[in-house]
Order: structure tokens, then sequence, then C-alpha cells
């Protein structure tokens, strides 16, 4: 039997479509093992959001031909849609595949004959602007991605993900459902909504045919999932009617992650973002009205060309003073094709790199906030299976890691516990209550 791996680099939506690609070999065929285990064929998922996209691909190509050196490797994902022939040229790749072409990769792989030069399949990104292709991750983790929409309409000035990915476009409600169904029935207890503009869901064949909100009330309905997470959603699209049924849903847990990419209505303008600073603040105050112990996550960009120190600090106030529980932070990478690249007031990379340090410690700050509100609390904890030093860890539905010592009958279990402190490592020790949720 041949051996396939996987390395997938990126957001959860490469996990869910790794996972997917992952299940078309096993279909084949192929039994799917560790990076580690000498496999016949690589498949690395790439993403384009930095300016590392080559060098980790580099790296990766390398440690799989240490541990397989006659291995196939192929190239998958948005930067081998964004820059096929920029991979091809990368010592033992053997085969990039395009956006429409990376699910039919079984076919394509049907010589493992290393070639002198890499075979491209790759088609222009318009040609798969309607083709929405269904995948979810699945037996791999406690939780699954699912993907319920592709691609963007935003023409934000920073990002490459429209030339990668396409037009938006989305699954049917229908067949989300049904997918969700099928996930419940597999004992997957928690699921999280993928997609590369989520609330943009609804467009099918250019046309707007349901609103995200639709799709949220239907899957409330779906028996069998006991949560289900919202994995980002943009401020615009994350309307009060969401908000308040998240409120008061069976499933849906309170837990939003949002972009705001800067806390500057200057930088916001020049980036095209759809909003300014003031809806941000409506938003979070929404929330926090109705979900007090909601989590609130928050995507930001420094060194932005033309992000003055008073626009950093302007951003660095506003995101201090505002109701949050943690922060993901992207220093600033020139992409090619887009028009941030030839945008004026540069910002050194010395100077990034400072605001980028600021914000981790300002992240740091507020998730320990965070969690200290919430010791004492109870809470229900879906546990997982990783040990580390004799304990396991899970989250509970506002998104608050905890740890208890291991015990292998708590795995992919709902456990009512007490919050009792939070530990050097920065997670939150917790006990069982002696009753258990029932469900």
């Amino acid at each position: 039997m041949k051996k396939v791996a996987f390395y997938t680099l990126g957001c959860k939506l490469n996990f869910s479509e790794t996972s997917t690609i992952g299940r078309l070999f096993t279909d084949a065929g192929y039994a799917v093992v560790e990076f580690q285990d000498a496999a016949d064929v690589y498949v690395i998922n790439t993403c384009s959001v930095t300016d590392h996209a080559d060098k980790k691909c580099r790296k990766v190509v390398k440690e799989a031909l240490k541990h397989s050196p006659n291995a196939y490797i192929t190239i998958v994902g948005c930067y081998a849609q964004l820059k096929p022939q920029e991979i091809a040229e990368i010592e033992g790749v053997d085969m990039v595949l395009g956006a429409a072409e990376k699910f039919r990769i079984v076919e394509y792989i049907s010589d493992l004959t290393k070639n002198p030069k890499a075979i491209v399949h790759q088609q222009s990104i318009e040609k798969v602007n309607h083709n929405f292709i269904a995948s979810y991750s699945i037996g791999d983790r406690t939780r699954t991605f699912l993907k319920v929409q592709d691609g963007c309409d935003y023409p934000c000035t920073y990002c490459t993900i429209p030339l990668a990915r396409g037009a938006s476009r989305s699954d049917t409600i229908e067949n989300v459902v049904n997918r969700a169904k099928m996930i419940a029935e597999s004992g997957v207890k928690e699921i999280v909504l993928t997609g590369v503009n989520l609330g943009d869901f609804g467009i099918r064949n250019g046309e707007r045919e349901d609103k995200f909100f639709d799709l949220v009330k239907a899957l409330d309905e779906v028996e069998g999932i006991e949560r289900i997470r919202i994995s980002s959603i943009e401020p615009n699209l994350l309307s009060n009617e969401i908000i308040a049924f998240v409120s008061t849903s069976k499933r849906f847990v309170p837990h939003f992650h949002i972009p705001l990419q800067s806390g500057s209505d200057k930088i916001l303008g020049l980036m095209r973002r759809r909003y300014r600073r003031e809806l941000y603040v409506e938003r979070v105050a929404k929330i926090k009205e109705v979900m007090p112990n909601c989590c609130i996550g928050v995507d930001v960009i420094v060194g932005f060309p033309g992000e003055t120190k008073e626009d950093f600090l302007d951003t660095y106030q506003f995101l201090n003073q505002l109701d949050i529980s943690y922060l993901h932070v992207f220093t600033y990478s020139e992409r090619e094709l887009t028009a941030a690249a030839e945008m004026k007031g540069v910002v050194a990379g010395s100077e990034r790199n400072e605001r980028s340090k600021m914000l981790h410690i300002l992240s740091d700050k507020k998730r320990r906030a965070f969690y200290q509100s919430q010791i004492g609390t109870e809470g229900e904890v879906l546990f997982e299976s990783d040990q580390k030093m004799g304990y396991m860890h899970g989250f509970t539905k506002n998104y608050v890691k905890v740890r208890a010592k291991y015990d292998p009958v708590m795995v992919n279990e709902l456990k009512a516990v007490k919050l009792l402190e939070m530990t050097a490592e920065g997670e939150v020790e917790v006990a069982e209550l002696e009753t258990t949720y029932a469900h």
C-alpha cells in the first residue's frame, strides 16, 4: 500500500481542505501516515498571507526529502495558485496544482516517478470562480473545521486571497446541514464554520441566494452537534440579529473572532476596509451587552504603508480600551499584485517588529484579564486527546483554555467544571463538578 503524508500551512480553511484531499487518497487505496514516516507522496498545502510562503514551502520540501529522499512532492494551496512557476523551480518539487486542480490530485498523480522538472497544472482563477467544492476535517481532532464558503469579493489593498481563491461563492444551506448531521453521527461534538469571508455566505453562480444568518438558524437545529463556533466574521457582516441569536442559541457558542486590522480610520481607508472603528465599537458593545462573558478575538495588522507612530499609538489605545479577549497580530508584508505594495510611507522593518511586539504584549495582558474574569465560574469543557506533563486540555464554550489531570475517559467528552486558578503557563486549572451536563 502506498503511503501519503500531508503538511498544512495557513488557516483553518486549509486544514479542512487538506483533510478532504486526504480522504481522496484513502479512497484511492493510499495509507495516510505522519509527516516523518517516510511516505511515497507528500502533499504540502500552502498559504500566501505573508511573504514567508516561499521560505516555508522550501523548508517543508527539504524536510520531506530528508524523511524520504525519493518521495513524490506535490504543492497545492494559495501560493501554488499565485506563483506556480516559482514553486516549480524549488528543488525536489514534482508537481504544482492550482486552485481548480487540487481536488483532482489523485488523477494527476498516477506515476510516482520523480521528474527532472516539476509539472504544473494551473489555470486562471476566473475559471474556478463559480465552482464551490465542499470540504471538512474529520478524524484528526475533537472538533471539525467545516468549509461553507470560499473566495472573496472585498478588494482590500493588502490581500492576495481574491487572486488565489477567486470570487465569493458558497455551498447550499441544505448541503451544509446534511454534512453537519453526518459529522454529528461520526461522534464529533464541535463544528467550526470556516470560509474566506464567512459572513458573505449565500452567493452561488454570482447571485445572492441566502444570508449567513439563514445558515446559522438552520444549523442551530442540527441534533447531535453540541457546539458550533464561528471562526472569523467581518464586523460589517456581523449583524445585531446574528449577535442576538447566538446569545440565546442552543449550539452557537459565545465566541467571536472579528478582524479589525487597524484602529485608525485613516489606515482603514487606505486598506479599503468596509467599516470604520465606530462600527467596531458598536459591535463589541452589543456583544458584551447580551453576552457579558463572550470571548472576542481580533485580527490586527501593524506597519501598513502610511502608518505613522501616531497612527499606531491610536490603534494601540483603541485596542487597550476595548473589551476584547485576545489579538492575532500580523506584521504587514508586501505582496506582489496588491495596491498596498505600491503605496508610499513604507514603515521600516525594525519599526514593524517593534509595533508587533507591543501588540503581542497587549494581547497577553488582555487574555490574562479575560481568563481572570472567569475564575470562580462554572462552565462546560470539551476535552481533547493531547497529553502534556500528565495534563489534558480543553476549551470552555467561551474559549478559555483549561487543563485537568489526564484521564483517557474524558477525551472528547463534555464535562461540567469549576474554573479554579490561572497557571504560570496562562491556562486555567479546573475541577470537575459532580454532575456532568446532560445531552
